[in-house]
């Protein structure tokens, strides 16, 4: 059963990254059908008799994700193409996208410049097509939505599910009860806390946490959240920012290099150190810090956690020389002086 999620194209990987994280979450078994442009089509392992079920983890699943538009239930993928595109309208069985009596309405997205077909057109004619099938339209208030998203190839579905991204938007540092410049955008902190594959209920730890935007995107999605920062006045601001969406949480004043936790307590780690020319480091220097802290991140995770660190200097080697297995990596460009490495790490088995 092919589902097409359609990625936001803010980065070249993580949006891939995230949605294959969340996919595992939910434990449903799956392979990558196609990797598009700005789409990923997964083939989800499933009989007849069980669609609604993963129809809904669907949906679970577009409610963690920030970096994707909407997940789509696949009719076909062909060339892109007019003629290619209304010949598989015309022959596609859609009884199992829309029952009768249902309206519809046909949406298309062209992505980047991958074709020159004009979506107005295009939506008419395939709308025509449902059409002779004996449903009925309804552009303002469909019952459902048929998608046409036109990268390389032209993917053909149902919208079963929508991200709301407005909500993260929302949510801007600026917007927040205490802002502090230099943070995480929050589509990006929550797409590093569905990468750490942590669960509902489940406990994610940052130990240079700053103003909580990596907490409070975990604590939006069920996790338990626990932070630690080295100033103070910080940490004040962190919890006004977690009290102020109403999210539980514990928060502690200290020393990433000396945490205050039993050995192997959290399930998960997401975390942006201080890079080290404006901010605070209370450290002989920062190769003593991150070696130091890596230590201490590797042994108060639990075996099987992962945990997800941003950069501006490669920190492989003090993660590797703390005991942490590299899983992945993926470079943001914040600007021409700064490029983000966001490294992801496995403790595995000791």
């Amino acid at each position: 059963m092919l589902f097409a999620f359609e990625l936001s194209g803010e980065h070249a990987t993580l949006p891939r990254a995230e949605v294959l994280a969340c996919l595992d979450i939910i434990g449903l078994e799956y392979e990558e059908h196609a990797f598009f442009d700005q789409c990923l089509v997964v083939d989800i392992a499933g009989s007849d008799d069980i669609i609604e079920n993963i129809e809904q983890k669907i949906v679970s699943v577009s409610k963690r994700l920030a970096m994707s538009h909407h997940i789509l239930k696949v009719i076909g993928i062909c060339d892109t193409d007019a003629e290619s595109i209304i010949e598989m309208a015309e022959r596609s069985d859609v009884s199992g996208h829309i029952t009768n009596g249902a309206t519809y309405a046909v949406r298309a997205r062209r992505v980047r410049h991958h074709t020159t077909i004009q979506g107005a057109d295009l939506e008419r004619r395939v709308g025509g097509c449902i059409y002779r099938k004996g449903y009925r339209a309804n552009l303002k208030q469909p019952d459902v939505e048929f998608r046409l998203l036109l990268t390389e190839q032209c993917i053909f579905g149902t919208v079963v599910a929508e991200v709301d991204r407005s909500a993260f938007e929302a949510r801007a540092p600026h917007r927040k009860p205490f802002f502090y410049p230099g943070v995480l955008m929050p589509r990006v902190a929550r797409a590093l806390v569905n990468m750490s594959k942590v669960e509902k209920g489940e406990m994610l730890f940052d130990p240079f946490c700053g103003t909580a935007g990596i907490l409070v995107e975990a604590g939006f999605v069920g996790v338990d959240v626990i932070g630690l920062d080295v100033q103070s006045k910080i940490i004040s601001g962190a919890r006004m920012n977690l009290k102020g969406f109403e999210l539980e949480h514990s928060l502690l004043v200290g020393d990433a290099c000396r945490l205050p936790l039993v050995d192997c307590c959290v399930d998960a780690i997401v975390t942006d150190p201080p890079y080290g020319r404006s901010a605070t480091i209370r450290a002989e220097s920062l190769n003593h810090l991150y070696a130091v802290s890596f230590a201490e991140m590797y042994r108060v995770l639990k075996t099987g956690g992962i945990a997800v660190v941003v950069s501006e200097k490669p920190v492989e080697d003090f993660a590797v020389n703390a005991g942490f297995l590299v899983f992945g990596e993926h470079l943001q460009k914040v600007h021409r002086s700064l490029t983000r490495i966001i490294s992801i790490f496995y403790k595995g088995v000791e």
